[in-house]
């Protein structure tokens, strides 16, 4: 009989007394939540945990209780390796790299290529934090207040406030039960989704100024210098991706944000019915249907070009199967 992920990861975790915890380079809200909410679970079970990230921690996410304790660098051994909301080991940074044996493998995104020994995918889940959430307590571990607040912020962020089309109703119920547990929603509302810096809107001006349409296919594009100009740190597109998903004729929502390295980071967002990860993957991304990303080297306007190319005959594509199905 072969024995599910779930209680072969529980069997892991409690067998295991010092575990290494990577989440993925740029993370988002439930990279973090996942590695926080797993991470100080175990810590509180009495176990030797390290939660190590080859990138900056977000600005945003730095009010969560036990984001200080996250690392740059691997200090000293572990028995078990787990990657979590991640999915293909090259977004690991130089971890993914190293000669590291991954255990255990979370993840949400359909496009996870499941490269360790236990992997937990759920491409169902609305995040990655839900999984984890939704079996601690299986896996012997509590829910504490810290616990619960990174857990729903990994939620919230990754449903935009609850409000992606993959929503489910046992996923508020999920909610409530972190709420329970202690969890502030409507501060983490307000740090993860609400409030913005001055320096992110200022630079939304720049990518709203350049926005583009062909039929269904909105995109837009953040260079270097809209970021120096704006004075915003980030790497990221300030969540300017959402706000073109707001447009209502938007079928698929596309943001390119040049890198300060030379490559170009491309963002889709696409409603219900269009896979936008099919687009993704023809440039070495990946991601879900209703939200992909990638990452390529090249000439911002040249990759613009053909990847909106790309998208709008995908678009076309889907539309023509539709009427003849």
């Amino acid at each position: 009989m072969i024995s599910h992920p779930n209680d072969l990861i529980g069997e892991a975790l409690r067998n295991a007394e010092r575990l290494l915890l990577v989440t993925h380079i740029r993370p988002d809200g439930d990279a973090i939540g996942s590695l926080l909410g797993l991470g100080l679970a175990l810590m509180e079970a009495g176990k030797s945990v390290q939660m190590v990230l080859d990138d900056h921690l977000p600005l945003q996410f730095r009010h969560l209780s036990g984001s200080e304790k996250i690392q740059r660098a691997i200090q000293g051994d572990f028995e078990l390796a787990i990657a979590l909301d991640c999915s293909d080991r090259s977004r690991l940074g130089r971890f993914g790299q190293d000669a590291i044996e991954w255990t255990i493998n979370i993840d949400h995104h359909i496009t996870n290529d499941g490269y360790a020994k236990i992997n937990l995918i759920e491409p169902q889940a609305v995040a990655t934090a839900e999984i984890i959430a939704t079996n601690l307590e299986s896996w012997g571990l509590q829910i504490s207040e810290a616990v619960a607040n990174a857990l729903l912020m990994g939620i919230l962020t990754d449903t935009i406030g609850f409000r992606t089309y993959n929503m489910r109703s046992d996923v508020l119920r999920l909610a409530a039960n972190l709420m329970d547990a202690g969890a502030n929603l409507p501060e983490l509302y307000a740090r993860t989704i609400y409030q913005k810096s001055f320096e992110a809107v200022k630079m939304w001006g720049s990518g709203l100024s350049k926005i583009q349409r062909i039929d269904g296919v909105v995109w837009t594009i953040l260079t270097n210098q809209d970021r120096q100009q704006a004075g915003y740190a980030g790497k990221d597109d300030a969540d300017m991706i959402n706000l073109l998903t707001a447009i209502d004729d938007a079928k698929i929502s596309v943001v390119f944000v040049e890198q300060p390295n030379g490559k170009v980071k491309v963002s889709w967002r696409a409603v219900p019915g269009i896979d936008v990860s099919q687009v993704a993957s023809q440039f070495g991304g990946g991601g879900h249907p209703a939200a992909a990303g990638a990452e390529l080297a090249g000439e911002l306007q040249n990759l613009s070009e053909t990847i909106i190319e790309k998208t709008y005959l995908h678009l076309l594509k889907t539309q023509r199967n539709s009427e003849n199905s």
